[in-house]
């Protein structure tokens, strides 16, 4: 998927929380295992946080024990902010994503500063997404941005660790961003 198609429309536990109009903390207690209300296996994790499909979120609602009554004009706005792109339901159908931990791992960039800095100059691509405070990317923004990263660059090599990006891109990437932390212990990964 290039910089050009349209990417997946998603949501994080703000957004989400928007689509019910209830506080974020109200998705963390759906997720709470006690409630079993919000399966965490409906969502993928990036950069240890949890984001879900905005068909399946907008969906939620509806197959609930308690009817909820999803926000349409939210979910509109959602869709207007990340501009042209498709309504995916399930986690499986979604690109390889990344947020700044992933890119890190990918690059083994000596510290979160580095890139940081990359991004406030301008030189590292565009957020795909700018969800519930975290900018995300798809995996291939990121791995076609590599030349220009290399180019502007003064001391990092920017070469791609081409085992974390495969398993990025397979679904199996373990490494740090892979897990949400919850309560000081980690919680089950999410596909």
């Amino acid at each position: 998927m290039s910089r050009h198609e349209p990417k997946p429309y998603l949501v994080g536990h703000q957004e989400f929380a928007a689509l019910y109009r209830v506080d974020p903390k109200q998705v963390a207690q759906w997720l709470a295992p006690s409630r079993g209300v919000l399966d965490p296996e409906t969502s993928i994790v990036v950069s240890g946080v949890r984001y879900w499909p905005l068909g399946f979120a907008a969906g939620w609602g509806a197959t609930t024990a308690r009817f909820r009554q999803v926000d349409l004009d939210v979910k509109a706005r959602i869709i207007a902010e990340q501009g042209k792109g498709w309504e995916p339901d399930l986690g499986d159908e979604l690109p390889p994503i990344v947020g700044q931990q992933e890119v890190i791992e990918l690059f083994h960039l000596p510290a979160q500063g580095n890139l940081a800095t990359t991004i406030a100059t301008g030189r590292f691509p565009e957020h795909d997404w700018l969800l519930s405070g975290s900018m995300l990317w798809m995996l291939d923004t990121v791995l076609e941005a590599v030349p220009q990263l290399r180019e502007s660059a003064r001391s990092l090599p920017w070469d791609v660790d081409e085992d974390v990006a495969a398993a990025l891109r397979d679904g199996t990437y373990d490494g740090p961003g892979s897990r949400v932390l919850t309560r000081g212990r980690h919680a089950r990964k999410a596909l």
